[in-house]
């Protein structure tokens, strides 16, 4: 018997239809062996983020990349640091603003946890059209909104949040302790209409909400619900048995990892332990699952003692890209319409590239693993998020860049665990995928 890396999701699910998923695309067990992956090596890593007291409640989690069209080469990193808040970072990865997360409204609620981060460019205020930062706060189960001005004095990130944004998910601070919350983030600009939206995911649940975003004659930003969407957490298999992944009791197959497809709409979603979801970013049709983990079918026990799901024997349905978790998913897009999407497999710390045609049901294009440059300069693991720019930022990253989460920064403080990000120029990404 085998043992799970973690439980995520829920055994049974209760009230959730049964779902048959065929997978498209590339890889199914019983293929070959793949070869083995080319390693690429980070330019710069930012300093480590520790999740204790002594380091703020700091944990690394999903980057941003902001370009600033007036002077590449003073564009910004923006991510995650959960309890930490916002951390921004040039690119020398040096830290420039620290941005953080609310405290806790009362003695036995959460207090604020930044999830994952993503951009909104040129969104209409009164003062004038502005780029924006949009943060999931998981602990408040709201959005949090930065307008983003690169000389602003003392930092380039300003709270531009109504202070009336109503809850994601929970119908109140009851349901907001129970933190199935606000969790994975995408935005998205309709061009047929030119407004922004947020998709968001919750946490422990299957369900993702589309929230336009909306400016307020005060200079803010709040949100409103479009609708929701909730993706399978029980799936038919090829021999006519039902599988969910296994996690702890309560827990459903959650997404985090998103991004949409700016030229036709599409969003890709990570369902941690199923595999890659494409549909449709106003939530409306029927979502495809792209790829599944190796894990997809397996079956399993959770074990309360241990907090493991104890594993049965593979019945060769899954994948053979993707190890549990997928998280991290973005764009890589070309001025001649190719393109990649990217995802990070957390489980073998690896990262899988799929084109980004739906015509061609989003073939796989190969993989690389980040690996370490030097003994002070280490590679990714267990990589939580990722982000990806394709243009130029100035003289350090001429031809793009790709900045990935590490969640286990090397060489550690003793028992401390550190997280940070890698930023790879996105060249030597390209070349190792066209090897």
């Amino acid at each position: 018997m085998a043992t799970l890396r973690r439980a995520r999701s829920v055994t049974l699910a209760l009230g959730t239809a049964l779902v048959a998923v065929a997978a498209t695309g590339p890889a199914q067990a019983g293929t070959a062996a793949p070869e083995p992956l080319p390693a690429v090596t980070p330019r710069a890593e930012t300093q480590p983020l520790y999740d204790d007291d002594a380091g703020g409640n700091a944990d690394a989690d999903d980057p941003a990349i902001w370009r600033n069209a007036a002077d590449p080469g003073r564009s910004l990193v923006i991510a995650t640091a959960k309890e930490g808040g916002l951390r921004v970072y040039d690119l020398g990865a040096r830290q420039v603003q620290a941005v953080p997360a609310p405290p806790a409204t009362g003695p036995d609620d959460a207090p604020g946890r930044f999830n994952n981060v993503d951009l909104v460019h040129g969104l209409k205020l009164p003062s004038g059209r502005t780029d924006l930062a949009v943060t999931t706060d998981r602990g408040n189960d709201r959005l949090r909104i930065y307008r983003i001005d690169r000389d602003r004095p003392g930092g380039p990130l300003t709270d531009v949040t109504d202070p009336a944004a109503p809850l994601v998910f929970s119908a109140d601070q009851q349901e907001v302790d129970e933190q199935r919350t606000a969790y994975g983030l995408a935005t998205w600009t309709d061009r047929a209409t030119g407004r922004s939206y947020a998709l968001v995911s919750r946490r422990e649940r299957t369900g993702v909400a589309l929230l336009e975003l909306t400016a307020t004659p005060a200079g803010t930003v709040g949100y409103r619900t479009i609708r929701t969407l909730d993706l399978p957490s029980v799936f038919r298999l090829p021999n006519g048995s039902d599988w969910s992944p296994c996690a702890e009791p309560g827990e459903l197959p959650q997404v985090e990892g998103m991004v949409v497809d700016p030229a036709d709409g599409t969003l890709y979603a990570g369902q941690e332990d199923v595999g890659i979801w494409r549909m449709r970013a106003d939530l409306t049709g029927t979502p495809v699952l792209v790829d599944r983990v190796r894990e997809y079918g397996v079956p399993a026990t959770y074990d309360e003692p241990t907090d493991e799901c104890v594993a049965g024997a593979d019945p060769g349905f899954g994948g053979t890209r993707l190890a549990a978790d997928v998280e991290g998913l973005t764009l890589l897009t070309e001025s001649d319409g190719d393109g990649r999407l990217l995802a990070s497999s957390q489980g073998d710390d690896t990262f899988a590239a799929y084109d980004r045609e739906r015509s061609d049901d989003n073939e796989y294009e190969g993989g690389f693993r980040v690996t370490a440059a030097s003994p002070v300069l280490d590679g990714s693991e267990e990589c939580d998020g990722a982000a990806v720019l394709n243009a130029p930022l100035g003289s350090r990253y001429p031809h793009g860049l790709l900045v990935v989460q590490d969640g286990r920064e090397t060489p550690a403080d003793g028992d401390r665990g550190a997280t940070g990000f890698k930023f790879v120029a996105l060249e030597d990404v390209l070349d190792a995928l066209d090897d």
